[in-house]
């Protein structure tokens, strides 16, 4: 993709935080934004902040747990803009703590905005980015907890694992046609990740979530904050970096280097873990399945 100037980008979780970062790069670069988000106050002040930059933006509230909604939501984008896409499944939150805190509504919570949200943005435009082929793309935000497993944050891993498994698999079943997909995984970003309890239906808060919330805005986990530079990186540098990928169609997305060795211990695990010699066929077959890197 050498350009998106004069497209249509759909941006959950646009409001602030990296949404609003990518928003800001890509309108910059000529895209027109449609920013979703939950929190309606803070949408108008993005859209305000947005126009003021010379930026066309159109928003909606949207819940991306909420499948109908989100089926309304591209039918209202898709007419006021006359299409879409560019789509960025972004929306994420966190219930963060040891697994023994952790109650069964932290994870209905968690898996219903982190992984099944991008589930429904993937499926809702699906037809709409196929109908735009090769000039359209989808971004999915992972994490780098989508990469490596961390303490206190199995939830949030789980999520964000599945979103990486789901992009991969994205990335083989539509490179036919021609629309390309990347998966997003930063490390610690200056974000509100850490008081996103705020927009959690009836805001019933564990002990463990609690703590995250009060631990302030950084985007991996309260541990990670607390051992990592107060800021992290601004969302304004990662929007950058987003859109310098899209334009070199790279899938993976990694911004942060100090979590290249940690991920690379991980994979060297995996590949020391395999057993024996194997069949040259079945090679062949299983790669077959897989669309290489």
């Amino acid at each position: 993709m050498s350009s998106v100037n004069g497209k249509v980008a759909f941006i959950t979780g646009g409001a602030s935080g990296i949404g609003l970062g990518i928003a800001r790069a890509l309108g910059g670069a000529g895209a027109r934004i449609a920013l979703a988000d939950i929190e309606e106050g803070t949408l108008a002040r993005a859209r305000e902040e947005l126009r003021s930059a010379g930026i066309d933006a159109w928003t909606t509230v949207l819940d991306v747990s909420d499948r109908e909604a989100f089926a309304s939501a591209r039918d209202r984008a898709v007419a006021a803009l006359g299409g879409v896409q560019l789509l960025f499944n972004n929306a994420g939150v966190n219930a963060a703590g040891p697994i023994t805190q952790m109650s069964y509504a932290d994870w209905d919570w968690v898996l219903g905005v982190n992984l099944h949200g991008v589930i429904n943005g993937v499926m809702t435009f699906l037809p709409e980015l196929t109908r735009h082929g090769s000039a359209a793309h989808v971004v999915n935000t992972a994490s780098v907890g989508g990469l490596v497993g961390m303490r206190n944050l199995a939830i949030y891993n789980t999520t964000k694992f599945g979103v990486v498994g789901l992009s991969e698999a994205l990335r083989a079943d539509l490179a036919a046609s021609g629309v390309a997909v990347s998966v997003l995984c930063p490390g610690i970003v200056a974000t509100a990740l850490g008081t996103s309890e705020r927009n959690r239906p009836g805001r019933s808060q564990s002990p463990a979530a609690t703590s995250t919330a009060a631990a302030g805005s950084n985007a991996v986990s309260t541990p990670a904050a607390q051992a990592a530079p107060a800021a992290g990186m601004s969302t304004h540098e990662l929007g950058q970096i987003v859109l310098e990928a899209m334009q070199d169609r790279r899938f993976f997305i990694s911004s942060h280097p100090e979590f290249r060795d940690i991920v690379g211990q991980r994979n060297a695990a995996v590949q020391a873990s395999f057993h024996g010699a194997a069949d040259p066929d079945a090679v062949t077959a299983m790669q077959a399945l897989v669309l290489p890197f």
